[in-house]
């Protein structure tokens, strides 16, 4: 079974959902996998797109057959490493499906956004100004993931810094 980590209590239904039981989209992962909803919809109170942010944690070792699955199952790998790939789903000609997914394939312990995600529910003045970044951002980098990424880097590193010297080892 998958552990599972919700931070918003609206969340957890949503998470709970996607990986529960026989109809969960995720039970085709292995047995040990850690399952985490972060981005936007993991934070309280400011405005996020209809796009679930997911990190997966997993041994490397299961890395090569949990892409295997996800591309069984409709993923596309938008971008890879040797530690790192990422995958979304839901994307259609048409815009947006009914569900659209970013999934994060990570090694244990590579869960940077997790400190991200917390901080800012932690800090909902903080929140606030990642959700004005966002929005200034969305129409000049609409229809440019990789700019409007790039664009919100520094906000990201600087609150994940601080997130880290806040919860310390909080996630280990």
């Amino acid at each position: 079974m998958a552990t599972v980590s919700h931070p918003v209590d609206g969340a957890q239904g949503v998470l709970e959902r996607l990986v529960s039981g026989g109809t969960g989209v995720f039970v085709f992962l292995p047995n040990g996998v850690r399952i985490h909803h972060i981005g936007s919809t993991a934070i309280s109170g400011i405005w996020a797109k209809p796009i679930i942010d997911i990190l997966v944690e997993a041994p490397l070792a299961e890395h090569s057959i949990i892409y295997d699955l996800l591309l069984q199952h409709g993923y596309l790998c938008m971008a890879q490493n040797q530690k790192r790939k990422d995958f979304n789903k839901g994307y259609t000609d048409n815009g947006f499906a009914e569900r659209v997914f970013h999934l994060r394939l990570r090694e244990f312990g590579d869960h940077d956004e997790l400190f991200f995600r917390d901080f800012l529910n932690d800090h909902p003045e903080i929140a606030k100004k990642y959700e004005q970044l966002k929005l200034s951002l969305w129409k000049p980098f609409e229809h440019d993931r990789y700019g409007y990424t790039r664009m919100k880097t520094d906000f990201v590193r600087k609150h994940t810094q601080s997130a880290k010297e806040k919860y310390g080892e909080k996630y280990d």
